[in-house]
């Protein structure tokens, strides 16, 4: 029997299928896993076309074997409805999301969750956050997303949103957010606004550059490259320590195409985030790179549907 399973973004959309027989090794419960790009500037119902066709080649691929369905999407979500408005597909406004896919797979379960919530699971479950009784996941990339694992259980929050962070405000005056609101961490650590402040700041670069350009040309000692990921860093800190503080974290793990970039990212950020969680009970708290890349979210679904 296998567990179908989806992750859906503003950048890709991922399906797959894990099997409960390889309950503890990464490398293993994910037996089928193909990865596309979310397409841009297309009606809803185009979006949804992808997802469907998708679908359909990963329940081909498990000749009716599929006992159960995980569904990792972008959010905000609302878990009572099923709908999900992520502020990276536009075009989902409210979108049915968990009943479209229960029709597609009629009769079997469907859990629907935010997709950093699925990463801070996956992690949790068989990556970099095993045996944490307190942590946050977070994905730095495209936009800066999270979840929370709360004395060992997910933590989905009112309407399943909960760990939002990419939209703490750090910075009361600062720019306007794909959110609607203003000085968001995500207006300044994630990778497409660490590349403007960069090239609006005087930084050389090809057409078309982003985080990935910039993070070599920071590799390669580019003053303006520095600055940005430092700046980028700091702005995680400061969301990481009042996150910490509120939660009582004793972990954060971090993935994301951003993160990648290593030292880069984390040495900064771990440097900052010591000046500013100055509380006694926050002295142990670490922050670490997640070790399930890019099937963070889909291992997680899986995990939440019950696998």
């Amino acid at each position: 029997m296998l567990t179908l399973c989806l992750d859906i973004g503003g950048t890709k959309i991922a399906v797959g299928l894990a099997d409960p027989a390889a309950l503890a090794d990464p490398a293993r419960t994910l037996v089928y896993d193909v990865t596309v790009a979310t397409p841009s500037g297309v009606a809803a119902e185009q979006v949804w076309d992808v997802v469907s066709a998708m679908v359909a080649d990963a329940l081909r691929a498990a000749g009716g074997r599929v006992t159960a369905v995980g569904i990792a999407c972008a959010g905000p979500v609302d878990l009572a409805s099923g709908t999900v408005s992520p502020v990276n597909i536009p075009a989902w406004r409210r979108f049915p999301l968990r009943d479209r896919i229960a029709e597609a797979v009629p009769g079997v379960p469907v859990r629907l969750a935010g997709d950093g919530v699925c990463m801070a699971v996956g992690e949790h479950w068989i990556g970099a956050g095993r045996g944490a009784g307190f942590l946050l996941g977070m994905v730095v990339s495209t936009g800066v997303g999270g979840g929370l694992v709360l004395d060992g259980a997910p933590y989905d929050g009112r309407t399943g949103n909960a760990g939002h962070v990419g939209h703490v405000v750090i910075d009361p005056d600062g720019s306007r957010c794909a959110c609607g609101g203003r000085g968001c961490v995500e207006t300044i650590a994630s990778g497409p606004s660490m590349t403007r402040w960069a090239l609006a700041n005087g930084w050389t670069a090809p057409p078309g550059a982003g985080a990935k350009e910039l993070a070599a040309a920071a590799a390669s000692g580019d003053a303006l490259a520095l600055q940005a990921f430092g700046r980028g860093a700091r702005a995680l800190a400061a969301m990481i320590a009042s996150v910490a503080a509120v939660c009582d974290l004793d972990l954060v793990v971090i993935g994301g195409g951003v993160a990648r970039a290593g030292g880069l990212l984390f040495d900064p950020l771990r440097a900052t985030l010591a000046d500013y969680a100055r509380l006694d009970f926050l002295a142990g708290l670490r922050v670490v790179p997640a070790e399930l890349g890019g099937e963070a979210g889909l291992i997680g679904a899986a995990r939440l549907a019950g696998l």
